[in-house]
């Protein structure tokens, strides 16, 4: 038989199709439910509405809970989940300077746990220097004020990771002094 005879899997406009029918009362209870299911879509509305003192509050903890993980607690380190972090925000704001908060702070984080742990991980150096490059590149779209706080967060980041060795400073050093002038 032919792959046309299965049925497709459902998709977004399957979805758009039957809210269209839906009336405001139905769409206020599937929204509560899809409140109520989970911290996400929790973390996701309150970002998206801006409810709250800090809408990053939710992202940053779990950034710091997956990258700064209570080792005396048998924590792991999971930087699929710190990063997903970010992106759950981009997906629910989004705002370029708020995005370049995450991505210093995770920096921050990274470098704070490397130093407190002695962590010597590869993969943890290659994963901090790549959310470093997007960091620095994502500052270059914001405004003076801005830009000038984050580059001042990520030089301090720089100079923490020199004692880490593996010549990460080094590396930071030279994006720092690429993204310079940018802006």
């Amino acid at each position: 038989m032919k792959e046309a005879n299965k049925k497709k899997s459902p998709g977004w406009s399957d979805v758009k199709t039957i809210l269209a029918d839906f009336d405001r009362a139905r769409v206020l209870a599937l929204l509560q439910d899809l409140y109520s299911s989970s911290k996400e879509n929790q973390a996701f509305l309150h970002a998206r509405f801006g409810l709250g003192t800090d809408p990053l509050l939710t992202y940053k903890t779990s950034i710091s809970r997956w990258i700064w993980p209570d080792v005396s607690r048998a924590q792991d380190i999971s930087i699929a989940k710190a990063k997903k972090a970010i992106g759950d925000y981009k997906k629910a704001v989004g705002r370029p300077d708020e995005l370049a908060e995450l991505m210093t702070f995770y920096c921050e984080q990274a470098v704070g746990f490397c130093r407190e742990v002695g962590l010597s991980d590869e993969d943890f150096f290659a994963s901090l220097m790549g959310m470093f490059a997007l960091a620095l590149k994502s500052t270059t779209t914001l405004t003076p004020a801005q830009r000038t706080h984050l580059l001042a967060r990520l030089h301090e980041t720089s100079r923490l990771s020199h004692d880490l060795g593996y010549g990460l400073g080094d590396e930071m050093d030279e994006l720092m002094n690429e993204y310079r002038d940018v802006g």
